[in-house]
């Protein structure tokens, strides 16, 4: 198969990002490299502490299944080699742009899609005063989707806010777990009539069993909750749209599987990431195609990118040239 290394990275955010959790102004995320005599391959993935992750312990993750990869275990290999996460994700981007080169096609290709099509992504608002976030968001009133990050009930000034500051564009929220069932339950009304279009993880994971027959007024998304295919049937009877990132799934090949089986039980698509450069949004990119949301924009919030990036034309995004990924 070819050589595999992995190296850790920081690229430092143009300001700091804020959510529930606490806040960061760097991303660290962590390389994988599949060379042969003539091609690279290349992943990158975001150790999260939230998931017990560590930029030592995906690294370590990765060392671990060198000796398979050098002797020929691929994608398919992979899936049962390392658990979902980052450390996979890394090594299964790699393979993807590794095949995709000495093949001479793209990735997408590989994926059975006849093309890749720009996508429109929403920009992310941290987490701040109410004063804060509507000075962020008139800067940014011309993108069409906003997203912003809450931490509870006190946060709907901040909501109203940015509705004020961006009135054409459409909002999502993102709680990140911050609240409880009869925190959403007064929320949800006013969310709806502030025009939100969507709301990402209320309750914590593992605790949104209260969520099954709540009729929700604005529409719910997994995120913290769903990871893979085994956790789709849980969240099918809880939320309406899920969140599918190649750092969660444990690379694009389970991503692009449970983006399926999520249409076939009539579930919506958000295209999600974790704040990293554009060589983690590339291969996002496909599972973007035809996804009700898109929240790629962790390049835009970045001080510089790699080079070369994702092209961004305001808010759109263009197929990743094959010198970036795929």
């Amino acid at each position: 198969m070819g050589r595999l290394t992995a190296r850790a990275e920081n690229w430092p955010l143009a300001e700091a990002f804020v959510i529930s959790r606490g806040s960061k102004t760097e991303a660290e995320v962590v390389v994988a490299e599949i060379s042969d005599q003539s091609h690279r391959g290349r992943g990158e993935a975001v150790p999260y502490a939230r998931y017990g992750e560590t930029v030592a312990g995906v690294l370590a993750q990765i060392d671990s299944v060198r000796p398979a990869i050098e002797g020929g275990a691929g994608r398919r290999e992979l899936q049962g080699l390392l658990p979902p996460g980052a450390a996979r994700n890394a090594v299964d981007c790699a393979l993807w742009d590794l095949e995709a080169k000495q093949g001479g096609v793209r990735a997408w290709t590989l994926a059975g899609r006849p093309r890749l099509d720009p996508v429109k992504t929403c920009f992310t608002i941290s987490l701040g005063t109410p004063e804060e976030m509507a000075k962020a968001a008139q800067a940014n009133a011309g993108r069409p989707m906003l997203k912003l990050k809450i931490a509870g009930a006190d946060d709907l000034g901040a909501v109203a806010a940015v509705r004020a500051a961006a009135p054409r564009s459409r909002l999502i929220l993102d709680a990140n777990e911050a609240l409880d069932f009869e925190t959403l339950r007064r929320l949800a009304p006013e969310l709806a009539r502030l025009r939100v279009k969507l709301l990402e993880q209320p309750l914590p994971a593992g605790q949104d069993e209260a969520l099954e027959g709540y009729d929700s007024p604005v529409p719910l998304c997994a995120d913290e909750s769903l990871h893979t295919r085994a956790e789709l049937a849980a969240c099918a009877a809880r939320y309406a749209v899920v969140n599918i990132k190649l750092d969660k799934t444990g690379g694009l090949t389970e991503a692009l599987a449970l983006a399926e089986a999520a249409r076939a039980r009539g579930l919506e698509i958000m295209a999600g990431c974790m704040v990293a450069t554009s060589l983690a949004m590339a291969p996002a990119m496909i599972v973007a195609q035809g996804a009700e949301f898109v929240d790629l924009d962790g390049p835009l919030l970045m001080a510089r990118d790699r080079q070369p990036g994702l092209e961004f034309t305001g808010s759109l995004i263009e197929p990743p040239a094959a010198a970036l990924w795929g």
